[in-house]
């Protein structure tokens, strides 16, 4: 007897194409938001913000992450369809670039940096929700067998567009006086938010019905729970750890790089523009060259190169204060960067228990939040009790020491594989 209820398999690979175009015009919506993230900091760097309060752009995202990462992903595990989570919480984050722009025409000065601070402290609520719903959603689209090929045109789409977005925006930001010109800006671009609600918000996915964790109310069981849950995934567990001294190498720079581009370096706005946009615009090569790696020398290829590469970017800059050197430096690490994004979202999903995919996604992100909250915090400390180049070579040794621990991992796994 045939099942009544089966979707026939011609709806099912149609659904799975305007699945996968609905995430590329996504794309291009938060492309137009991400090209509006670098500003951010060179903006409170402006109004004279201090070295501590450019640092909580980085950090605050992280504090409110560990406190209700895991909360968010036990609520999320009850959930049968997370996509409406995914799309409102993204468009409330792209929000925050407009409520910036709007309220720097109307608060005096001396609050106005501690004002844009709390409208990003709000914001890292839906942040949250965005940072575990986006592997959930994108782990369904894909499947087991197509993360790379789905995540590196999405990337290179939302490449592309920032690219555009930073070189229009940047030639702007010289010839219109200062804060219109930032204002102006963070408003256009939030603009892509609705882009991205609209597309992402018709992606469609099979409802299901996740297993139930046992506990609801007691906090303390609930912790149990999970730690059973994540104890038992041991190559999870190994990942994390070795990902965690990457994540932090790139936290801790994450202020410090434009600060100083502004202080030391003292590049214009359109250097600054043109530095972004070297290391974004080639983001599309290096997702089409990881991808063609990945599928000929496999993933763990992959994740020594990128991880040894992406290492020496913050130690390089230190070198020079010429912008259009850094600017070159920008670019090679933007190879290395997407090969990273690829290949830590693929490695990740291939040790997360698929019926479980919010509760582990949500512990993933929580320990990333952990490298957010100290990192930057380490940096600035470097920063303001050393020096600004002190910070950069910190942030270039734990990324080295990422790229040792997974360089020792793989050339274990090959010898008890070789025993074999």
């Amino acid at each position: 007897m045939k099942n009544k209820t089966a979707t026939p398999p011609r709806l099912v690979i149609n659904q799975d194409k305007q699945n996968f175009r609905n995430v590329q015009i996504d794309a291009i919506g938060v492309g137009l938001a991400n090209a509006a993230s670098p500003f951010l900091p060179i903006f409170l760097t402006y109004l004279e913000a201090s070295t501590f309060q450019v640092g909580l752009l980085s950090s605050m995202p992280a504090f409110t992450g560990l406190l209700l990462a895991i909360p968010l992903g036990r609520f999320l595990q009850r959930q049968s369809n997370v996509v409406k989570w995914f799309s409102i919480a993204r468009l409330i984050v792209v929000a925050s670039y407009a409520l910036t722009g709007l309220v720097s025409f109307f608060i005096p000065r001396e609050i106005l940096v501690n004002s844009i601070l709390l409208i990003w402290a709000l914001a890292t609520i839906p942040q949250t929700l965005v940072a575990i719903t986006f592997s959930v959603v994108m782990n369904a689209v894909a499947g087991p067998d197509r993360r790379f090929e789905l995540m590196s045109k999405r990337w290179s789409t939302m490449g592309l567009t920032t690219t555009l977005a930073v070189l229009a925006f940047g030639q702007m930001l010289d010839r219109v006086i200062f804060p219109l010109n930032y204002q102006l800006m963070f408003i256009g671009l939030s603009l892509g938010g609705l882009i991205s609600y609209y597309y992402s918000s018709h992606i469609v996915l099979p409802p299901s019905t996740p297993p139930p964790l046992q506990y609801s109310r007691d906090i303390r069981k609930q912790i149990t729970e999970i730690k059973a849950l994540v104890g038992n995934e041991k190559p999870f567990l190994s990942f994390m750890v070795k990902r965690l001294l990457v994540m932090s190498g790139i936290q801790l720079s994450a202020p410090l790089i434009p600060i100083y581009l502004v202080r030391v370096v003292k590049a214009s706005d359109s250097w600054i523009s043109i530095i972004t946009m070297s290391q974004t615009a080639i983001l599309i090569v290096g997702y089409f060259l990881w991808t063609r790696i990945s599928r000929k020398n496999g993933s763990r290829t992959v994740l020594l190169w990128t991880t040894l590469g992406i290492s020496l970017y913050p130690l390089l800059i230190t070198f020079t204060v010429v912008p259009w050197q850094i600017a070159l430096f920008a670019g090679i690490a933007g190879i290395f960067q997407a090969g990273l994004d690829l290949v830590f979202f693929d490695e990740l999903m291939k040790t997360v228990p698929i019926e479980y995919s919010a509760v582990f996604v949500s512990v993933a992100q929580m320990m990333q939040f952990l490298a957010a909250i100290f990192a930057p915090m380490l940096g600035t400390l470097l920063a303001d009790t050393i020096s600004l180049q002190a910070g950069l070579i910190g942030a270039a040794i734990l990324r080295f020491a990422g790229f040792v621990s997974f360089f020792v991992g793989s050339w274990q796994y090959l010898r008890l594989r070789n025993k074999v």
